[in-house]
């Protein structure tokens, strides 16, 4: 970007903060043009009334015109400013300014769009009542077509400015129901995280607790039995065994069917190995069956992370390029990057479709828990996760894991 557009866009900024200094220029502007064509013409036709430039007419009209500074801020006084400017330059004999004429039609759209419907209508009304009795008191017979003409305009510009303020007050009732929908999401994800944790804090306390005092009655036994019963404590030393087994088989269970127990098929898949980044391949060749365009980079040494960031690296990409194929769209590319260090992997998932505000994985009857399980995944293992739009369109998921406990 040039240094001279740069320049325009920030003087544009400027003023969109200083709206007082935009109705000032703008005032400044229509004075600067018509002011002189108001002479100019009074000068070349003829008129008895005003031949010559006069200095108390200019600083009327400069006065009535300069009025639009405030109009933004003080609407309805500077309407009446204006009327009153006029009314003093048709007491003096002074004919109609270009720069007055349309600044009382300025004033009158700002009462329409800065004030509410009872101040406007006033403002409105007045203006309207002080036009017509203007046109009826020109010397001169104007005909009805005239007249009703230049009413006409008068109302449409305050029906213009109180269509544009209903417009504005639309549009803010749409952002502000867009906010509350926004922080309600947020309470119902943080909701649904509460009632999940609370779920498997439950689940794993009843296996737990079962198994476990299995285990000790069974330990509690054998102590007192193993001089005198060897068989009978090498029997319940098996049981302990199993019953140990049968715990972490139902904890596994617990944590690795989370959000799917209801899906049909995962009962054939609960004892199968769980995947990892090792499985990253098949996982993109399967992604790109579908359509989507897959690249994957690796940089840095390699290391093994912990069973439990494998599985959940994994994972995390799994999520990410699902949801990139619900919405990034037909046409959409993705990358994904592994960025290795001593410390830490950082996992990277990115798209350039059209992105979404928020992701969603559409779990049966609980949408949004995509979101939520990323956030849980990553932040189990003391990782830290961020999610948003991409500089320059789509989406990306960034996500860093510690590789050491």
């Amino acid at each position: 970007m040039s240094p001279r557009i740069r320049g325009l866009h920030a003087f544009r900024a400027w003023l969109q903060v200083r709206p007082q200094v935009t109705d000032a220029l703008i005032a400044a502007g229509l004075l600067l043009v018509g002011l002189p064509q108001h002479y100019l013409q009074d000068a070349s036709d003829g008129s008895p009334r005003f031949t010559d430039p006069d200095l108390v007419n200019g600083l009327l009209v400069a006065a009535v015109t300069m009025a639009l500074t405030f109009r933004q801020r003080y609407p309805v006084t500077v309407l009446l400013f204006i009327i009153a400017g006029e009314i003093a330059m048709a007491v003096r004999d002074y004919p109609p300014s270009i720069p007055g004429v349309v600044a009382f039609l300025v004033a009158v759209y700002s009462v329409a769009v800065h004030r509410g419907l009872a101040h406007s209508a006033l403002g409105g009304m007045v203006a309207f009542v002080y036009f017509f009795v203007t046109l009826v008191a020109m010397p001169g017979h104007l005909s009805l077509i005239v007249i009703v003409t230049n009413c006409a305009l008068v109302a449409g510009v305050w029906v213009l400015g109180r269509n544009l303020r209903l417009r504005r007050a639309y549009f803010a009732e749409l952002e502000h129901r867009a906010a509350r929908l926004e922080r309600a999401r947020g309470t119902d994800a943080r909701a649904a995280r509460i009632e999940e944790r609370s779920r498997i804090a439950r689940e794993l306390h009843d296996v737990v607790a079962h198994h476990v005092s299995v285990m000790t009655v069974q330990a509690g036994a054998a102590r007192r039995i193993i001089d005198r019963d060897a068989g009978s404590a090498r029997e319940a030393m098996s049981t302990i065994e199993e019953v140990g087994r049968t715990a972490l088989s139902e904890m596994r269970r617990i944590v690795g069917v989370l959000r799917t127990d209801r899906d049909a098929e995962s009962a054939g898949r609960e004892l199968a190995p769980q995947p990892g980044l090792g499985d990253l391949g098949e996982l993109l060749d399967h992604v790109r069956e579908t359509g989507l365009a897959v690249q994957l980079w690796i940089e840095g040494e390699a290391r093994t992370p912990s069973p439990g960031v494998d599985v959940a690296a994994f994972r995390l990409i799994q999520e990410a390029l699902t949801n990139t194929l619900k919405h990034a769209g037909s046409q959409a590319r993705a990358w994904v990057r592994l960025y290795y260090t001593d410390a830490d992997l950082t996992v990277e998932i990115e798209d350039d479709g059209r992105g979404t505000a928020t992701i969603m994985a559409d779990n049966g009857d609980n949408p949004g828990h995509g979101l939520v399980g990323m956030y849980e995944r990553v932040a189990l293992y003391g990782g830290e996760l961020r999610i948003g739009p991409r500089v320059g369109g789509g989406f990306g998921v960034r996500a860093r894991f510690p590789l050491e406990a």
